[in-house]
């Protein structure tokens, strides 16, 4: 499901912001997100949404962690780690080109 709905917003979003407005306004099945979304929100959302799928794969590891070595666990726990902080890469840098598009300085 979650990976369905990742699809979704990739595919609706960079139509929307690469390609061509889709005029949705008022419509009932308009996405809340669609209307604020860029490629910056994109990019956001896009991390969050693997980071959570991550979550989910870990915690199935971590509740079956006698069928893995402990190599495998420490593995994955550290791409999940490596996805954390380059989500958290990706949401300081856009705060900071904000910031500096502003013309004020990121807090």
């Amino acid at each position: 499901m979650m990976i369905s709905n990742l699809l979704i917003m990739v595919i609706v979003g960079g139509y929307e912001t690469f390609v061509s407005r889709m005029n949705l306004e008022n419509h009932p099945d308009q996405p809340e997100w669609l209307s604020h979304v860029n490629a910056s929100v994109l990019k956001v959302k896009l991390a969050t949404a693997i980071i959570g799928i991550s979550s989910i794969h870990l915690l199935k590891t971590f509740i079956n962690a006698e069928a893995d070595s402990e190599k495998v666990l420490l593995a994955q726990a550290g791409i999940h780690i490596a996805f954390l902080l380059s989500a958290m890469a990706i949401a300081a840098c856009d705060r900071i080109m904000i910031g500096g598009a502003k013309g004020g300085e990121a807090h």
